[in-house]
């Protein structure tokens, strides 16, 4: 039984330690405490355990880790008129917390709704080609803007990346043609630039040939040998000029005639 005189007393230290049961805070590493003193801000408290009184100050946790945000599709108009639906994926993070408090009611949604309009309004400068192509650069664009632009509020935008590029079916025919003919196309030129080689090779071979009668007899035999490898009923025997010649009688102009 507990003295009668003993129950205030009792109820005194049940109160204080209810009332310090209420003030403590655990605080993690990757977490602050942004505490505020009857409405007015105070102080950010680090991790550990820490005391915050109840009804006169207020504490707001805020996560200092990265955090990964899915951007939804965007109906994008490209400089070109062309309409794609684009989506990105966000990692962000909170530097510093009493600014992602004070200065804007939600940081989260605040973001996620300024990277929908980034989005926008940069792909929309540049031509389809360009989002296909130069990823890198406009990742790049994007991180910069959105990072100066939430700077105000304590965010630090480490990455930006577009995830997709979705096109409706008729410009994916579109640029399936256009890969199909610039590949036509580079065929045509390196056919054209073989031809040219070819020719400047046979050009040479034929200086070569003109400048030793020896090689041209060399080239016929080797002519004869490939038409004999091969199942023809028809053979022709190239004959050396020079052989044709001796049979040729000399013109002999008339007397008197100018040479």
């Amino acid at each position: 039984m507990i003295p009668a005189y003993a129950t205030p007393y009792l109820f005194s230290v049940m109160l204080i330690l209810g009332f310090l049961f209420l003030s403590l805070k655990i605080v993690p590493e990757y977490q602050r405490l942004v505490v505020f003193f009857l409405g007015r801000f105070q102080v950010v408290k680090k991790p550990g355990l820490r005391i915050v009184l109840p009804g006169i100050q207020q504490a707001v946790r805020v996560d200092l880790r990265v955090i990964t945000m899915d951007v939804p599709s965007q109906d994008v108009i490209s400089r070109d008129n062309v309409t794609v639906q684009v989506n990105a994926v966000l990692y962000f993070r909170v530097v510093e917390p009493e600014k992602a408090i004070i200065q804007v009611e939600d940081y989260y949604k605040a973001t996620s709704q300024l990277a929908q309009t980034t989005l926008r309004s940069v792909l929309g400068q540049h031509e389809l080609d360009e989002m296909l192509t130069e990823r890198e650069r406009m990742n790049a664009d994007l991180q910069e803007i959105i990072d100066q632009q939430s700077d105000a509020w304590g965010i630090k935008v480490t990455n930006v990346e577009i995830k997709h590029v979705d096109l409706n079916e008729n410009m994916v025919r579109a640029i399936a043609k256009q890969a199909e003919a610039e590949r036509e196309r580079r065929a045509k030129v390196i056919h054209a630039q073989g031809e040219l080689q070819a020719s400047e090779k046979l050009l040479a071979a034929a200086k070569v040939i003109s400048q030793n009668p020896q090689a041209l007899q060399l080239r016929y035999l080797q002519t004869l040998n490939d038409i004999s490898n091969e199942n023809a009923t028809t053979i022709i025997f190239p004959l050396p000029l020079d052989l044709i010649n001796s049979f040729i009688p000399e013109r002999r102009d008339p007397p008197g005639a100018e040479r």
